[in-house]
């Protein structure tokens, strides 16, 4: 196929995205109590993701929410190297000895007024890694969470649920 034929086909085409339409039950998400997103994010949020210490069922999950399909970043959701570039803290997993110290330093380097999601089970009640040597609290112990997406994983309909309703689109 040609330079020129591939250029008009994807053209014609356009961009193809899953059409946003009502999450349904499975992506009902909690929001804190009196949280009101910051003003400054309406419309659009830069998320640094942080690994606590999952299993990697809601890294997967993210991905397809960020990924062609959901394609997150039409609202206004854009997944950031740096906490210092970041709005909104992204949190997965259960909160690892090894990693409680990196957690509180990234959530201490993103700036304010931020806001703090945790995605999957294991953030509440560490899931099946509940008792464990290695497991130093759930991201509850750690900070406050203003919208938590339950599900071991969740769907990508319910981060993009959080993501909307943080961004207000």
């Amino acid at each position: 196929m040609s330079l020129v034929r591939l250029i008009a086909m994807i053209t014609r085409a356009g961009r193809v995205a899953e059409p946003l339409s009502d999450p349904g039950p499975d992506a009902a998400i909690d929001v804190r109590e009196g949280f009101e997103p910051p003003a400054c994010l309406r419309g659009s949020a830069q998320v640094r993701h942080v690994d606590a210490g999952s299993c990697n069922g809601c890294e997967i999950e993210i991905a397809a929410a960020f990924g062609p399909v959901y394609d997150a970043e039409r609202l206004g959701a854009r997944l950031v190297a740096s906490p210092r570039h970041a709005d909104l803290v992204a949190i997965t997993g259960v909160v690892t000895q090894n990693m409680a110290e990196p957690l509180r330093n990234t959530i201490d380097a993103t700036p304010e007024p931020r806001v703090i999601v945790s995605i999957g089970d294991c953030t509440r009640g560490c899931g099946a890694f509940a008792g464990s040597y290695a497991v130093a609290g759930s991201v509850d112990d750690f900070t406050e969470v203003d919208v938590h997406v339950p599900g071991c994983p969740p769907a990508p309909e319910a981060i993009i649920a959080a993501l909307r309703a943080v961004t207000r689109r």
